[in-house]
């Protein structure tokens, strides 16, 4: 990706992979917030399809002893960035992703309602790799350009707006090396 590019909601050069897990956002809501995440599945295990399948409900929970754990669970964000550096998007950015659940930033509950939420494949314990941090980067600035209400103090872990129930994308994600580069 050498440029990320928004139109009509969607980065172009994304493969997109439609979620139902999604819906309108509130009335008025100004997008203003970009929340990182992270996931694997099962855990710790990565170039698989079953990200993609737990966002569109077609997770087969039987495969594997951990997929029972999640099988009541809709959930959706706008955008995965695989280890690899390839980006699916699930929900188009003006849409209200289900990537944050009971969140609060800044005294504001619901986060879903104002964020888009990017997942990075990996786990908060395994460093990411150098082109995910690349993709994200330029991902990002091209957000903070669409959406001007999301700025480099309103981007922040899943953990900063669901503290003590997520912890992602935990220690392994160098926040120092991400902001330094984000201008």
């Amino acid at each position: 990706m050498n440029k990320a590019k928004i139109i009509n909601h969607c980065l172009v050069g994304a493969r997109y992979v439609p979620s139902v897990n999604c819906n309108q956002r509130p009335d008025g809501c100004n997008i203003n917030l970009l929340v990182i995440h992270n996931i694997s599945l099962p855990p710790g295990k990565y170039d698989n399809k079953f990200v993609e399948k737990f966002f569109t409900n077609a997770l087969d929970h039987s495969i594997h002893p951990y997929f029972s754990t999640i099988d009541e669970l809709k959930v959706s964000s706008h955008l995965f960035i695989r280890r690899g550096g390839e980006v699916i998007q699930f929900v188009p950015f003006d849409q209200r992703a289900w990537h944050a659940g009971a969140s609060c930033f800044q005294d504001k509950e619901n986060c879903n309602d104002f964020s888009i939420g990017i997942e990075l494949e990996g786990q908060d314990n395994e460093p990411y790799e150098r082109v995910q941090y690349d993709v994200l980067l330029k991902i990002s600035r091209e957000l903070m350009s669409a959406y001007p209400g999301i700025t480099p103090e309103r981007i922040c872990g899943h953990s900063d707006i669901s503290s003590g129930r997520k912890t992602d994308p935990g220690p392994a994600f160098d926040w120092a090396y991400f902001r330094s580069r984000l201008s």
